[in-house]
């Protein structure tokens, strides 16, 4: 039988544990995963044409010596694995790390297929990658503690550091975490409240927590000179909420706002915010504003056509292609795109 990385990496004592490392830091079922492997299904999560994964592997009896890998693995037009790909690695994994001479750590050096997340991403990565092995949080995060609930001086958010918030982000459900956040969210230094705001696409927020940050983002859509990265940022920190009706309701909300043609604010609602995109009301808004974004044609090409790799996403895109009240600036911006990818396909 065909030797699966999967398989490969949890082999004998070892514990693997997988993460899609795409649009957001979330689980990645290891069976899924191996039916990725197989080609039997195409990859869930698909980002820009790849499928973006963390892989932490560890010995329960020595969760000090744990392994963390990043691979990125090309996807064919249908979102199935590139097997090439994929052999490539596993046949560098034979050779190298299986051997008890070589060291883990270099198994997949000069790699072409590795990759490093943003900051961002690594400090959640590594915050979820604590809890799951029982290791404490980062040396960071009382500071962090101590700030959000009112303990240390306004100026002091200067001293944060990044892990130690994504600690917090984690830990939302310990102690006061949440409710301190929720008390104090409105009055934090902007910066702050970026970055913040941004890790929180990681999480679910709460009842309290998304009626905290719905507020905050309504107060600030009645407002033309708000950044419009700070608008994108609680975009994405209401994301990945179990409530989906109030988040669409706050899309709808943003989508109809002055901010709505920020290439920044509709890139959030189309990589973070994507389920959202199932309801045509919705989806039909989004493609009249990205028809005139500030970053033009080129941005309306590019995010449709990440979008579209997408099959659910690509029948839902060329149905309300269809619609009888099309503007004309998206019947331009349609056949504009539509034009560039015949052109393209005929060279």
């Amino acid at each position: 039988m065909e030797k699966l990385l999967s398989s490969l990496l949890s082999h004998k004592d070892n514990r693997l544990r997988l993460f899609d490392m795409g649009r957001r830091v979330s689980k990645l079922s290891t069976d899924v995963f191996a039916k990725v492997e197989q080609n039997l299904v195409p990859y869930p999560m698909p980002f820009l044409h790849h499928a973006w994964i963390g892989m932490l592997m560890w010995n329960p009896k020595k969760k000090d010596e744990n392994l963390i890998w990043f691979l990125k693995f090309p996807l064919d037009e249908q979102g199935f694995l590139v097997q090439a790909a994929r052999d490539d690695i596993v046949n560098r994994l034979l050779q190298n790390a299986l051997m008890p001479d070589i060291d883990k750590e270099d198994a997949l050096k000069d790699n072409p297929f590795s990759f490093t997340p943003d900051a961002e991403k690594m400090a959640i990565f590594h915050a979820q990658a604590a809890l799951i092995l029982g290791q404490p949080a980062s040396q960071y995060y009382e500071d962090v503690q101590q700030y959000l609930s009112a303990q240390r001086p306004y100026e002091y958010w200067e001293n944060l550091g990044l892990q130690g918030i994504a600690d917090f982000i984690v830990r939302l459900d310990q102690g006061t975490n949440e409710q301190s956040l929720c008390t104090n969210f409105g009055s934090l230094p902007t910066p702050l409240l970026l970055s913040i705001s941004r890790l929180l696409e990681h999480s679910q927020p709460s009842y309290p927590l998304l009626s905290t940050l719905s507020q905050y983002l309504n107060q600030l859509l009645e407002h033309e000179e708000c950044s419009p990265d700070m608008i994108a940022a609680l975009v994405r920190a209401i994301s990945n909420t179990t409530l989906t009706q109030a988040r669409d309701e706050m899309i709808i909300n943003v989508l109809s706002s002055a901010y709505a043609t920020h290439t920044e604010v509709l890139l959030a609602v189309a990589t973070r915010n994507l389920t959202s995109l199932y309801q045509p009301e919705i989806l039909h808004a989004f493609l009249e504003r990205l028809a005139i974004c500030d970053a033009g044609q080129q941005a309306f090409t590019r995010i449709l056509s990440d979008l579209m790799f997408l099959p659910e996403m690509r029948a839902l895109i060329l149905k309300a292609f269809r619609h009888d009240g099309l503007s004309d600036a998206l019947r331009h911006a349609i056949g504009a795109m539509l034009g560039q990818k015949r052109s393209a396909s005929s060279h």
